[in-house]
């Protein structure tokens, strides 16, 4: 395997399947081998977009295909557990598209599923591995602006509430908090760990998923107030502040080309622009863990899932969605 490319399944293909594989092209060691819809003229479309090698119109049909390394999983959240689990006995390494699941449990099933079998799992939390993130990450942790000790973060924009719309299905895992809200939590998570405390506030659809939820995250010695919605609009920059100055990611910070570090009245600039989308950088990742036989990420490992995982749980308690 050092010698050859990494071969790629990918499964549920909608609007992040088609960012993701137009990543995957950029990447020398890596090649789309086979997609997989329910809809066969869904996949061949997207195959011969993306230069797939074999179009299936069923998922097990990806899992049992012998050439296929990895799997990227990419359907809509209600489904992420089960299937994850399914490409892991079926000998697969999987990258399961964020939340990694709906509920704490089924996360820990993933885990222990990725361990059982000895395959590499890593939830797509694609922002960890972006350039800026990385970097702004080492000068918080070199003390650039002293300690850090609170983050503004958010993720909103206004989506189509329309029949048939995954975002607002219920029945789908919809809603502000699990589809964008993880984004804020994670940059939270990422800086400051796991918070002491937890105050999480929402609006509603009528059909009980959150439209809106707003959050603020108590540390020992540092606060962060995080914000999700799917119905109105926000500048979506981030802010990491600490006791001797603070950075500010561009906008839209979860897959920022820069940012800027303020301190002592002055402002330095930095560009860090992404590979394509920004998709790729996760997709070396993935292909360096599995060349390794590594069954998890040093970067956003089995338990960073897992502690996420539960802090989002803690909050869809709090604002009782109907997962």
């Amino acid at each position: 395997m050092k010698n050859q490319k990494i071969k790629w399944g990918i499964i549920g293909l909608g609007n992040i399947a088609h960012q993701f594989a137009a990543d995957l092209l950029l990447i020398e060691d890596a090649e789309l081998t086979a997609v997989a819809s329910r809809d066969i003229l869904k996949a061949e479309e997207f195959g011969a977009k993306f230069n797939a090698m074999r179009m299936y119109n069923s998922y097990d049909l990806i899992f049992e295909d012998k050439e296929i390394d990895i799997v990227y999983i990419a359907t809509p959240h209600d489904s992420h557990a089960e299937l994850s689990i399914k490409a892991l006995e079926s000998g697969k390494h999987v990258l399961c598209e964020k939340p990694i699941a709906l509920s704490y449990k089924d996360a820990e099933r993933m885990i222990e599923a990725s361990k059982k079998h000895n395959k590499f799992f890593m939830e797509a939390f694609w922002t960890r591995f972006i350039p800026a993130v990385l970097d702004v990450l080492a000068k918080v942790e070199s003390g650039i602006i002293g300690e850090p000790n609170y983050i503004k973060a958010d993720f909103a924009f206004i989506g189509n509430d329309v029949e048939g719309s995954r975002l607002f299905n219920k029945n789908r895992g919809g809603g502000a908090l699990f589809d964008i809200g993880v984004y804020p939590l994670f940059l939270s998570y990422i800086v400051f760990g796991i918070p002491k405390e937890i105050i999480a506030r929402a609006v509603h659809h009528k059909n009980g998923i959150d439209l809106q939820t707003s959050m603020i995250l108590q540390y020992e010695k540092a606060q962060s107030i995080l914000h999700s919605s799917i119905v109105s609009e926000s500048d979506m920059k981030a802010l990491i502040s600490g006791t001797q100055g603070r950075i500010e990611l561009n906008s839209p910070w979860f897959m920022a080309d820069g940012y800027s570090v303020f301190k002592e009245e002055q402002e330095s600039v930095y560009n860090l622009p992404t590979l394509g989308k920004g998709y790729a950088h996760e997709i070396i990742e993935c292909n360096n863990c599995v060349r390794n036989n590594q069954i998890e990420s040093e970067f956003w490992s089995h338990q960073n899932s897992l502690d996420l995982s539960k802090i989002v749980e803690d909050i869809k308690t709090q604002i009782k969605l109907p997962f």
